[in-house]
């Protein structure tokens, strides 16, 4: 079967190419599936992730994984996320799932939109696993482009759909994991490049930026 990566591979062509630059400072962007809205109690269904170098999107450096359900999701969720009950009951144990996806990531840095969630589901399924946490840092886009774009953000941006559309950024399948992790891919570059003509650059400088706006407690 032809994996969601590959097709999208194939469908971004070569707008997400990198440039010649060789990789350096690798991080990875990740987005996660559940079979809720609760990252700490409710089943995690699926990982798709795609690595960043200071040159752009790395599309031969990705992940995407189902992890196996004996129960499946709800209908309404299913209808949501696209992972049928086939599909959850032949996924791949959830232990070897959250070892593979660890043993991909490395040490790297985690960016996400609404780090929060996807950290927390992952660290959960983990620990139900067996999988001890790592420490990486997480980057959550949500306050970074509020913080980055106070006007659009005042306009009402506040869903990733929102700041996709404010950006002209296509997602291929959206509420497919491997789908939006590339499209949030293509949000962290537009938001890097924002950063740097205002000063601020690398991954550090980024995550104090993204926390101060929560701070300020404007950030949804």
């Amino acid at each position: 079967m032809t994996s969601a990566l590959t097709s999208l591979r194939r469908w971004l062509g070569g707008h997400a190419k990198r440039a010649e630059a060789g990789p350096t400072g690798r991080w990875i962007v990740v987005d996660t599936e559940t079979a809720g809205l609760d990252p700490k109690r409710d089943r995690l269904l699926a990982i798709g992730a795609v690595a960043v170098d200071d040159a752009g999107i790395l599309l031969d450096d990705s992940f995407e994984v189902v992890l196996k359900s004996d129960a499946a999701s709800e209908a309404a969720n299913i209808v949501v996320h696209g992972i049928g009950v086939g599909a959850q009951a032949a996924g791949v144990p959830a232990p070897d799932a959250l070892a593979a996806f660890r043993d991909w990531a490395a040490s790297a840095p985690r960016v996400a939109f609404h780090a929060d969630f996807d950290r927390v589901a992952l660290r959960s399924a983990g620990a139900a696993s067996g999988i001890a946490p790592d420490d990486a840092p997480w980057l959550d886009l949500a306050p970074l482009a509020a913080a980055l774009s106070p006007d659009a953000h005042r306009r009402g941006r506040r869903s990733l759909d929102d700041w996709l559309s404010a950006f002209g950024i296509e997602c291929a399948v959206r509420h497919n994991a491997a789908s939006d992790a590339l499209a949030t891919a293509e949000l962290l570059l537009r938001l890097r490049a924002i950063a740097a003509t205002q000063g601020t650059r690398g991954f550090d400088a980024l995550v104090k930026a993204a926390r101060a706006h929560k701070w300020l407690g404007s950030a949804d």
